[in-house]
């Protein structure tokens, strides 16, 4: 309890017909300025914006890309029709925030996001069927037509289509997209993407974000296929659908390799076929092999409809090793996943990556640096990912998008959205492993959630919760931790570590690593970044071989995979291996390889288009005298400064830390990017730096767009430090508290706070009760929804343990209504109904002490129950 207070086609060859839809006119997008971009922005631009087909594993010859610049305006949610005008150009699939948009703007909860463009009819004869798909629209779409509203679909990260040959014309057809995006304000799988991103989450990705086009179609049409390899029966389990009425239609599968028939099959559409795979070459790491697929639908012997794909056979298992060790078997042969935690983000695309070799790079780059699998972290990527996946050899783990929260339609949007995850991936040979829950983040129902997971897939393993350990909530008993997972797995920070031996499932470690190496130049935001813990450039290779040298230990105990945090830095978090701009590695690639050897050797050659500079591992601090002396004589440029000011600050030379830096924030002027901003919070430190007064005049601002109050925090330290600190670091100070509030005044709201804080506090600690809960009061009535849950719980716990006073004690309920609508904890409704109890509402005080029963873990409804009993009994439940 809380008590204390603390401060296809593809694989054939053929290419896809991607070309500019009819309707687009020239324009004038630029991309926006971004603090890092990628070797592959300068490719972009409307004429290009992601050509490739975008599917795969379905690839059709008539189809019509409708990426490039449409018109965007932002409105108020609340607005249901399309706006009479538009605010500019935005470059789709790259999101609203991302720097390659041209737009580069926060949508806001509380606003909409609309799309524009025109196009012509595609070609079509007969009873063809026009669809239009979206790759991913990130949350909330609708989608309109010639001013028809024609579908809307909900989920940021799987595709849908729609069939709008009802509502075509031959020319100048008007399609209207919708979009509301809560982010992280809301009941919608968001994955790392915040409003103020900070720390391990980041810049979201709102709107379109993945490829638009239009696809030309019989009435009748392969609407999907659903393929699982059964290596040992030497077939593949093959399902084609088809919507609507396909009586009399008939679905013939052949298997080609290098032009050579393997095999085929005939039947009904939307009916399980075996298509034979005789001796199958299996698809791994090592030997990426995959079979080319074409499936064609035929009406009374005529082929009405053909798509290309193809598809892997391999088979992926937890059994038992020559020493009885469970293990994770690939293709019958023990196989250690040594993997990295890849998050997909990119600097100036966000979700979206600059162009698909950008895409292919990463998967590149990972394999050529000895790594043999991909955690894909609570992200889904579009199918050309997973299709360089498979065509590469890369062993993927896909996450599933957390659940944002434990309401009850986060719940199910989330359990929606794993159903349409498995179902849009499910066909990729690379993925061998769903991952269910992380860190128990609004983990519920795990063993439902995880048996519900294999039965939509029993084919791969499933791994019902990654990083358990991070449960606060987990079960005491290991036995019921990972109930139905095929996989023991936690993370170890920096690690490495081993996840506990149970029985017929595999151990892995979920997460470990994130060692920060700065790379200068090549950092995102210099003033924010952080690891876990951090290391010169110049010890990171000898400390990463030395960690690795630990984890072969552990390996030869019994671990069986091991994920890396992480391949590349994203955005603040510097714990990548390489640079967030893909151009410095922190360790030489052939000394990465012969460390990853000792658990697999590499499999395959360093790829050519992996293109990367080794880190220097000089430390630049050893410049410092060189650029100082360059300030002394003159130098001011805004760059140089800010460069100069971070390295005054870790040789620790504070004074010239203090007066570089002050000469930098004197040459900011509004608007502050959030570079500027984070570098005055970081080194304003005193009410006579020159970032104080910025901070008092831009503190909503820089609030709202670093996040967690960090501007008013900022200020309360300054003025807690030199107006209230020097007359209370006497624990028995009797200050005279309204000299302290008129000098705290000139401050403002941020000046009310840290007065109203320090003097509770410092009342609760001289055990002065009265002008403590009075104080208190005042405190809560202003400042409820700043305050801490557990320093608000530990307030109104001292009450109840102190004071017998009625006004006090129904004081202190109403601050508990407060903390019960930041969070429903057991033992904040204990010390509700507590309160209640000695304010004498003994039948409100059961009601909810019967409610913290019901709610708490196992190891505090003993507690519960015997407060409970003596309220039922009339007895005292204080000392």
């Amino acid at each position: 309890m809380l008590r204390q207070i603390s401060v296809a086609f593809l694989v054939l060859g053929c290419t896809s017909l991607s070309i500019l839809a009819s309707g687009q006119t020239a324009v004038s997008w630029k991309m926006k300025p971004s603090p890092l971009q990628t070797r592959w922005a300068k490719e972009v631009s409307p004429s290009n914006a992601l050509p490739e087909y975008p599917r795969p594993q379905m690839v059709r010859p008539n189809w019509e890309n409708l990426n490039g610049i449409w018109q965007y305006a932002i409105t108020s949610a609340g607005d249901q029709t399309p706006p009479a005008s538009f605010n500019g150009e935005i470059l789709v699939p790259f999101p609203l925030e991302s720097a390659l948009s041209g737009v580069q703007k926060t949508l806001q909860p509380d606003q909409r996001l609309w799309y524009k463009r025109t196009f012509n009819k595609p070609a079509a004869k007969g009873k063809d069927r026009v669809l239009l798909h979206f790759g991913a629209v990130d949350f909330d779409a609708a989608v309109f037509l010639n001013g028809k509203k024609i579908g809307t679909h909900t989920g940021g990260y799987t595709g849908f289509q729609f069939d709008i040959t009802d509502q075509l014309k031959d020319k100048g057809n008007e399609l209207v997209v919708s979009v509301l995006d809560p982010t992280d304000a809301g009941d919608n799988p968001h994955g790392k993407q915040v409003l103020q991103p900070r720390n391990i989450l980041y810049t979201g990705s709102s709107g379109i974000w993945q490829t638009v086009w239009l696809e030309t179609v019989p009435a009748v049409y392969i609407d999907g296929l659903k393929m699982v390899p059964q290596v040992d029966q030497q077939h593949l389990d093959l399902r084609v659908n088809t919507p609507g009425n396909a009586a009399g239609y008939t679905v013939e599968a052949v298997a080609s390799s290098n032009g050579a028939v393997i095999g085929t099959i005939k039947g009904k559409p939307n009916t399980d076929l075996q298509l034979p795979v005789p001796n199958a070459r299996l698809w791994s790491p090592n030997e990426p092999f995959l079979y080319n697929l074409t499936v064609k639908l035929l009406y009374n012997n005529k082929v009405v409809d053909t798509v290309g794909s193809y598809f892997g056979m391999r088979k992926i298992e937890i059994k038992k090793d020559e020493n009885g060790q469970e293990r994770i078997f690939l293709n019958g042969k023990y196989t250690y996943n040594l993997g990295v935690l890849d998050q997909g983000f990119w600097p100036d695309g966000l979700y979206t990556a600059p162009t698909d070799d950008a895409l292919k790079f990463d998967v590149l780059a990972i394999k050529s640096m000895g790594f043999n699998t991909i955690r894909k972290h609570v992200k889904v990527e579009p199918a050309r990912w997973y299709y360089h996946c498979d065509k590469e050899g890369i062993l993927v783990w896909q996450d599933m998008v957390t659940c944002p929260n434990n309401s009850a339609d986060a719940r199910k949007n989330f359990e929606k959205e794993n159903a349409a995850t498995v179902a849009q991936c499910f066909n990729s040979p690379s993925i061998v492993c769903w991952v269910l829950f992380n860190e128990g983040w609004a983990r519920y129902d795990q063993q439902r959630l995880t048996e519900t997971m294999k039965q939509m897939d029993p084919s791969r393993i499933i791994n019902g919760h990654t990083g358990e350990n991070y449960d606060r909530e987990s079960p005491k008993d290991p036995n019921e931790k990972w109930k139905s997972s095929d996989l023991t797995d936690i993370h170890d920070y920096p690690g490495p570590g081993i996840a506990p031996a149970l029985p017929g499932k595999a151990r892995v470690l979920g997460e470990w690593g994130g060692v920060q190496v700065k790379t200068p130049n090549h950092q995102w935001n210099e003033a924010d970044g952080w690891g876990y813990i951090s290391i010169p450039a110049a010890a990171f290779a000898r400390k990463y071989g030395f960690m690795n040298k630990h984890l072969k230990i552990f390996e030869e105990e019994g671990l069986s995979g091991s994920i890396y945090t992480e391949p590349f830095d994203v955005e603040t978090e510097e714990n990548g291996l390489i640079s967030y701009d893909r151009e410095v590695i922190k360790v030489p690639v052939a000394e990465l390889r012969q460390i990853h050897s000792a658990f697999i050797p590499p499999t395959s050659d360093v790829a050519a288009a992996f293109i990367v500079k080794d880190i220097d591992t000089t430390n630049p601090d050893n410049q410092y005298a060189t650029m100082l002396d360059a300030y002394n004589k003159g130098k001011k440029d805004g760059p140089f400064l800010q460069q100069l000011a971070q390295m005054a600050l870790r040789v620790n030379d504070k004074p010239n830390a203090t007066k570089i830096s002050n000469d930098y924030i004197g040459q900011m002027k509004a608007p502050l990017t959030r570079s500027q901003m984070a570098f005055i919070n970081k080194f304003t430190t005193s009410s006579r730096d020159k970032g104080f007064a910025l901070l008092m005049d831009n503190r909503d601002q820089i609030n709202k767009t670093l996040g967690q109050r960090q501007a008013d925090a900022r200020l309360m330290t300054i003025i807690y430090s030199e107006e209230i600190k020097p007359y209370v670091q006497d624990a028995a100070a009797r200050p005279d508290w309204n000299k302290i509030e008129a000098k705290t005044k000139q401050y403002g709201a941020p000046g009310e706070e840290i007065f109203l804080r320090a003097k509770t506090i410092h009342l609760l600690n001289q055990k002065d009760w009265d002008n403590f809960a009075a104080t208190a009061d005042q405190y809560v009535g202003k400042c409820a929804a700043y305050i801490a849950p557990n320093e608000l719980n530990t307030y109104a716990w001292t009450v109840f343990e102190n004071i017998s006073d009625p006004t006090h004690l129904n004081n202190a309920a109403n601050w508990c209504q407060h903390l019960l609508k930041a969070d429903n904890n057991p033992a904040y409704i204990d010390t509700y109904a507590n309160v209640l109890y000695k304010a004498g509402k003994k039948d409100d005080a059961i009601a909810n002490e019967e409610k913290a029963v019901e709610l708490a873990p196992s190891s505090d409804k003993k507690t519960y129950q015997d407060i409970l009993d003596k309220m039922k009994k009339g007895e005292k439940t204080w000392k």
